[in-house]
């Protein structure tokens, strides 16, 4: 008996050392809501719209989970690993590409050093999330640009710095895995990179991005609008961005400049160059009370025209992991235009949900989202 409680005592002990040395988290979000919409192109005849009401999964934020991890390996040295994926709340159904298509890192972290990954993560270019008064929400800073800043990347290098005098720098390197480096058609991902320098102070937050997107078709920064979304898939990427902290409130904006090279094919309303801003304000009117109010403006060349999004919304947090959200918002389009609420594909409106060009398009998604 006594080698037993000698033996238990023991395996405890270990057991406590292990778990002090290494620790795993399992995370995640689940957020649903309902979403109206008017402005939807039937597809029956040209310039014929509806209304839509349906359910949806991911407006205010992602749903997702994942595990991630840290080992302890003396020294101020960790090792650490993050697996993420997305999928979706009101079907259950995963990612079409991978189960764990936005992280999947393995690297070493030093609180003196920085953090170097290797693996899946999310580009640079989300780097916008901390600038946007909707934190990349469906309706927010990747409307405009059709996604363009929000991707995923494969095959990356990433390092991650610590803080400087309130400076960090984070860089991400993805290679192509082709025989030409930039990318020739034999792999599904071209070269990829980007950086960005951030200073934080107790009052301003201040963020210089540059990032690049190549096709891995040909290794440039465009291609032909027919298969590769022209600019708003394969192009350059140069922002800046800033956060002013004023008590209850917070007041963020951002410019990006988005441009293209080797475009080939493109007709008139296909951009080769996009300039994106947008401004807003959140007011945190209590603890759990947040409301926000945001404007985002789009312009292309090429007589893409432009486009200027309004919205407004807020959060209550019923408790630290669950809160109710709303968003009202509506997209005003030039003659040309046709951008949507949603992050859609360019291309003409039947086959992509986007309004018809010159029409408005209105919204208001109202939902929860719980994390664990």
């Amino acid at each position: 008996m006594k080698k037993a409680l000698l033996a238990a005592a023991a395996l405890l002990t270990f057991g406590a050392a292990a778990h002090a040395q290494s620790s795993v988290t399992l995370y995640g979000r689940l957020d649903a809501g309902l979403e109206y919409m008017n402005g939807v192109p039937t597809g029956a005849a040209s310039n014929v719209t509806a209304s839509r009401i349906r359910a949806e999964s991911g407006d205010w934020g992602t749903s997702l989970w994942g595990l991630k991890g840290t080992e302890d390996l003396g020294g101020g040295n960790r090792a650490v690993f993050q697996l993420e994926g997305s999928f979706n709340t009101m079907t259950g159904a995963g990612p079409s590409n991978g189960l764990f298509n936005r992280w999947a890192t393995v690297g070493i972290a030093n609180n003196s050093f920085g953090t170097v990954l290797l693996g899946r993560e999310l580009f640079v270019s989300n780097g916008v999330w901390d600038f946007d008064p909707f934190g990349q929400s469906n309706w927010s800073s990747a409307s405009l640009v059709r996604g363009r800043n929000w991707p995923q990347s494969s095959n990356n290098i990433s390092y991650q710095s610590p803080k400087f005098a309130g400076f960090d720098f984070y860089g991400q390197y993805a290679l192509s895995n082709a025989t030409n480096w930039n990318g020739n058609g034999t792999t599904p991902q071209g070269r990829e990179a980007g950086a960005y320098v951030t200073y934080t102070s107790p009052y301003l937050q201040v963020r210089g991005m540059y990032d690049e997107i190549r096709n891995p078709a040909n290794g440039q920064l465009g291609g032909s609008y027919g298969t590769t979304q022209g600019v708003y898939a394969y192009s350059r990427e140069y922002s800046a961005m800033a956060n002013v902290f004023l008590g209850q409130f917070k007041v963020q904006a951002g410019y990006q400049a988005i441009r293209s090279s080797g475009m080939t094919g493109q007709l008139p309303g296909e951009s080769t160059t996009l300039d994106h801003e947008w401004g807003g304000v959140t007011w945190q009117a209590s603890p759990a009370a947040a409301l926000t109010a945001a404007v985002y403006h789009v312009n292309g060349n090429n007589g893409a025209g432009n486009a200027t999004m309004y919205t407004v919304g807020g959060s209550y947090n019923l408790s630290k992991r669950t809160l109710f959200d709303l968003q009202v918002a509506t997209v005003q389009n030039s003659k040309t235009a046709n951008y949507g609420l949603n992050a859609n594909s360019f291309g003409s409106a039947a086959s992509t949900d986007n309004p018809f060009p010159g029409r408005s398009q209105t919204g208001v998604y109202a939902g929860i989202q719980h994390s664990f």
